[in-house]
C-alpha cells in the first residue's frame, strides 16, 4: 500500500486498506499543504478515496479535491459519502468549470501561416505610421526653429555650424570621391559590356553622364552620409540625452532645438548639395578614365560627346534632390538621438535605427522623384 507523510486530510481507511479517507477541512488557510499533499498522492497513484469524514469546505479546498479525484472518482465519491446537495453542487461547479477550461484551450485556433504573416505585417505598419507620425511632429519642430531664429538672427550660432560643417563635409569629402570614382568606372565598364554588342560602346559616355547626373551623384552621396552623419547625430544627441545633460540644457533656459538641431541640418543642407557636386564630378571622371583607358575614347571625345547629348537640366533634377536628402537625414539623425531612453544598450539600437531609417527614406524619395521626373517629362 502506497505510504504518505503524516497529515490531517488524508489517511488510509482501516476497513479497506486501497481506499483513503478525506479529512479535515479543505479550505484556502491550508491550500499550500493541501497543493502538495494532492502531488504526492497522485505520485503514489492513489485512486480510491472516500469523503465520508471531510470537514470543512470552500472553493480552494474543491479545487483539489477535483483535481485529486477526477471527474468520474468525485461523482462516485460523492455518490458513496452521501454528501450534501450543497456540496455536490459546489463540487460539480468546480469540475465542469475546469473541464471547460481545458476544453476551451485544446480548441483554441493556432494562428496559421497566413495569419501569422498578416499580423506581422499589422504590426509593422502601425510602427511605421507612429514614427512618420513623430518624424513629421519633430520635422515641424525644426522648421519652427528656424523661422524663430530666421527673424532673430543674433541667436545663430555660426561657430556651431562651421564644427558641423567640417565635420560632416570636409571629413567626408575623401570616401565620397573615391567611391563615386570606382562606381563610376564599375557603370561605364558594364555599359561598354553591354553596348559593344550593338557596336555603340561611344554612348557608354552618355550611360555615364546620365547615370551621375541625375541619381548616382546624390543616391551616393546621400546613403554614405546616412551611414557616417546621421549615426553621428544620433549617438552624440542619445549620449547627451542618456548622461541628463540635455535637460541640463533646459534647466538653464536653453532650447535644445536651437542649439543642436539647427547647426546640425544647417550644416546637413550645405554639405549634401557640395558633397553631391564632387560625386558627379568624381563619378564622371572614373567613367571617362575607363573609356580612355579600354574603349578608346579620350577625354576630349568624352567631353564633346557629353556636352552634345547631355543637357543641363539632369544635372539639375540631381541637384534639386540633394537639400531634400540633407533634411531627412538630419532631421532623422537628430529625432533618434532625442528617442534614447538612457542607457548605452538604447544608444546602439537607435544608431541602427537611425542608418536604418535614412537609408529607406532616402532610396524611397529618390523613386518617388524618379517617377515624378518620368510623370513630368524632365
Amino acid at each position: 500500500m502506497p505510504s504518505l507523510p503524516d497529515n490531517p486530510f488524508l489517511s488510509p481507511d482501516p476497513e479497506q486498506p486501497e481506499r483513503w479517507l478525506i479529512q479535515g477541512d479543505w479550505t484556502l488557510a491550508d491550500y499550500g499543504r493541501l497543493r502538495h499533499l494532492v502531488s504526492q498522492a497522485k505520485a503514489h497513484a492513489i485512486h480510491q478515496f472516500s469523503l465520508a469524514n471531510l470537514g470543512r469546505l470552500d472553493t480552494a479546498g474543491g479545487q483539489m479535491l477535483v483535481e485529486l479525484l477526477g471527474a468520474d472518482g468525485l461523482q462516485r465519491a460523492c455518490t458513496e459519502a452521501d454528501l450534501s446537495i450543497e456540496r455536490q453542487i459546489l463540487l460539480q461547479r468546480i469540475a465542469d468549470s475546469q473541464q471547460q477550461a481545458l476544453h476551451s484551450n485544446d480548441n483554441v485556433n493556432q494562428p496559421g501561416l497566413v495569419s501569422e504573416i498578416l499580423a506581422r505585417i499589422g504590426q509593422a505598419m502601425v510602427v511605421f505610421w507612429h514614427h512618420l507620425i513623430d518624424l513629421l511632429g519633430f520635422l515641424g519642430l525644426t522648421l519652427a526653429s528656424f523661422t524663430r531664429l530666421a527673424v532673430q538672427p543674433a541667436r545663430w550660432r555660426p561657430t556651431a555650424v562651421a564644427a558641423q560643417i567640417e565635420q560632416t563635409a570636409l571629413n567626408a569629402l575623401p570616401i565620397v570621391a573615391l567611391l563615386t570614382f570606382m562606381v563610376g568606372a564599375v557603370v561605364a565598364f558594364l555599359g561598354a559590356t553591354v553596348l559593344a554588342d550593338f557596336g555603340a560602346t561611344v554612348f557608354t559616355v552618355d550611360l555615364v553622364a546620365f547615370a551621375f547626373l541625375r541619381e548616382f551623384g546624390v543616391l551616393l552621396a546621400a546613403i554614405l552620409l546616412a551611414g557616417r552623419t546621421a549615426s553621428a547625430f544620433t549617438a552624440q544627441i542619445g549620449s547627451m540625452k542618456a548622461n541628463e545633460e540635455i535637460d541640463a540644457i533646459r534647466a538653464i533656459g536653453l532650447n535644445p532645438m536651437d542649439l543642436l538641431v539647427l547647426p546640425r541640418v544647417l550644416a546637413m543642407l550645405i554639405a549634401l548639395p557640395l558633397l553631391t557636386f564632387v560625386a558627379i564630378i568624381s563619378g564622371i571622371f572614373g567613367g571617362a578614365m575607363v573609356c580612355a583607358l579600354a574603349l578608346d575614347i579620350s577625354p576630349t571625345m568624352f567631353l564633346s560627346q557629353m556636352q552634345q547629348n547631355v543637357e543641363m537640366r539632369h544635372f539639375l533634377l540631381g541637384m534639386a534632390k540633394a537639400p531634400v536628402f540633407a533634411l531627412l537625414i538630419a532631421v532623422i539623425g537628430c529625432l533618434e538621438g532625442f528617442r534614447v531612453t538612457g542607457s548605452a544598450e538604447s544608444v546602439g539600437e537607435h544608431t541602427t535605427s537611425s542608418v536604418v531609417q535614412c537609408i529607406f527614406a532616402v532610396i524611397l524619395v529618390d523613386a518617388l522623384a524618379a517617377l515624378f521626373y518620368m510623370e513630368m517629362g524632365w
